[in-house]
């Protein structure tokens, strides 16, 4: 049983980070190991309430006060197996998810800190790696029946693991040169350090996954192909086609970039370098796209900007703006508007942040600034108003109030649009909705025997999303292969994160 009066013992913690001058130096992760004595009692922090609305929070279904208590009564082997029983890949929520379970914990309704959920996470599945250096489940026996994941992002590789560890071959098709999507190339280092990616990886492998990397579904191998070698087929392609402004005047100007060339470009450079192999950042065509010694605006106000922002930082930028169309958020949950256990929308300080630059709030890019040659030289932006109208942004620039900005890069971190256009899409026989997702039926089918889960299924979202839609996209795919017993299916294709209504 929990200890019912730890909240009121402790305070909400966390390890510190590393200092600024030192963390900004290299591209090791922010945050180091939190120590044994500090999480126990970080854990010890999670009340015996009688509803875990934690549970609703997060779409995994992570049994959160069981592992918790196990860490407090110091049983971290049972507390591995807690962890991973709904979460195959902890170690990665653990550093990436914004964490909703937080956001949902009960002591949020009692105006207290929530516990440090995430960071109990992580120290356990570090744990994990540090007891039994995960450890591989192999099937105990074959079905005979095979499985073709397209994608290794998250959700490809839960439902891969899922699969395999049920019986059957799968295989892992991935058009970069690496397994991982943009946990690998996506991700930066400071974040996610890829020893966790490759760590989990070699379990894969060794529990019978087989990866295809370089392989262009649609391109390299055709959908009739894959269709004609597996007995059912599993789309996990992300949604990697970047929002865009094209009728911004100016936007075709050099330097003016998509945030994930940038931070894709940056990931090469640390894994070259940390291969010994020195190489520029550049995009694909060999243009440059380096921060260092530029005046850097970072448009966007989420995860992937402030991971620019991070990566500017380390690259050297001679100064960094980041701007964002809405006006500043409260530092504490409005109640009226985004009542517990909802997500709140407040102000997210990222640890990016307490390293450099300035934060710009409601405004709006009105032109990108020609320097005479074809290169950004600068970003005029205005004071804006945002409404809703109807269920539509209405944005309406302040008169007066424009002003520029100096800028050499400029990067677009304004949201996604859905999975990319692609020919394996055609191939499949599957269409984009209106959201540029793909849809499915209530079994996962997008079409007969091909499945489809993840970003690519939901649009851009979280990791935990994702990793619960390929184990209940795996679950659907080994009941349509005519599996034994049930695998575990967090959620069903309509599942919603938790809104008021």
């Amino acid at each position: 049983m929990p200890d019912p009066n730890g909240f009121l013992r402790y305070d909400r913690r966390l390890p510190a980070r590393r200092p600024v001058p030192v963390r900004i130096s290299d591209w090791r992760e922010v945050y180091p190991p939190a120590g044994e004595e500090l999480i126990r009692e970080q854990a010890t922090r999670c009340m015996d309430c009688g509803i875990p609305f934690c549970h609703d929070g997060c779409p995994l279904g992570n049994r959160i006060p069981d592992w918790n208590d196990l860490v407090r009564t110091g049983n971290w082997d049972a507390a591995v197996d807690s962890l991973h029983a709904t979460n195959n890949f902890p170690e990665f929520t653990g550093r990436l998810c914004p964490a909703p379970c937080e956001a949902a914990c009960v002591l949020g309704l009692g105006g207290q800190q929530p516990v440090t959920i995430k960071q109990v996470e992580v120290e356990i599945a570090d744990a994990a790696v540090a007891r039994d250096g995960l450890r591989p489940r192999p099937a105990s026996a074959s079905t005979g029946r095979s499985v073709a994941v397209v994608g290794s992002g998250p959700a490809g590789l839960a439902a891969a693991q899922q699969l395999a560890r049920a019986g059957h071959t799968v295989t892992v098709y991935e058009r970069d040169e690496a397994i991982g999507g943009l946990l690998r190339y996506g991700i930066p280092d400071f974040k996610l350090e890829k020893q966790h990616i490759d760590k989990r990886l070699a379990q894969l492998t060794a529990e019978g996954v087989r990866f295809r990397t370089g392989v262009e579904v649609g391109v390299d191998v055709t959908a009739e192909q894959l269709r004609a070698e597996h007995d059912a087929v599993l789309l996990a392609c992300g949604a990697l086609q970047g929002r865009d402004t094209p009728e911004t005047p100016g936007r075709a100007l050099r330097g003016v970039h998509q945030a994930m060339a940038h931070l894709v470009a940056a990931n090469r450079v640390v894994a070259a370098a940390g291969d010994g192999k020195p190489a520029p950042a550049t995009l694909p065509d060999g243009t440059p796209i380096d921060a260092a010694g530029k005046h850097v605006v970072i448009i966007g106000g989420g995860d992937t900007a402030a991971d620019c922002l991070g990566v500017a930082h380390r690259q050297g930028a001679a100064g960094v703006h980041q701007l964002d169309l809405y006006p500043e958020p409260p530092t504490e949950r409005d109640a009226a508007r985004d009542p517990w256990p909802t997500w709140p929308w407040v102000l997210r300080n990222y640890p990016a942040h307490e390293e450099g630059g300035e934060r710009v709030f409601a405004v709006a890019v009105q032109e990108f600034v020609d320097d005479g040659t074809g290169q950004v030289r600068a970003v005029r932006i205005a004071e804006v108003t945002v409404e809703k109208v109807d269920g539509r942004r209405i944005v309406t620039a302040l008169p007066g109030s424009e002003r520029e900005i100096p800028a050499d890069l400029v990067l677009l971190a304004i949201g996604f649009e859905g999975t990319e256009e692609q020919p394996l899409l055609a191939q499949f026989g599957v269409t984009r909705n209106g959201r540029g997702a793909i849809d499915s039926r209530p079994d996962w089918q997008a079409t007969d025997g091909v499945f489809v889960a993840g970003d690519m299924h939901r649009g851009a979202s979280l990791i935990v999303w994702a990793i619960a839609e390929g184990r209940a996209a795996a679950a659907a795919i080994h009941t349509y292969l005519g599996g034994v017993g049930d695998l575990p299916a967090p959620v069903d294709p309509a599942r919603q994160p938790l809104a008021a209504r």
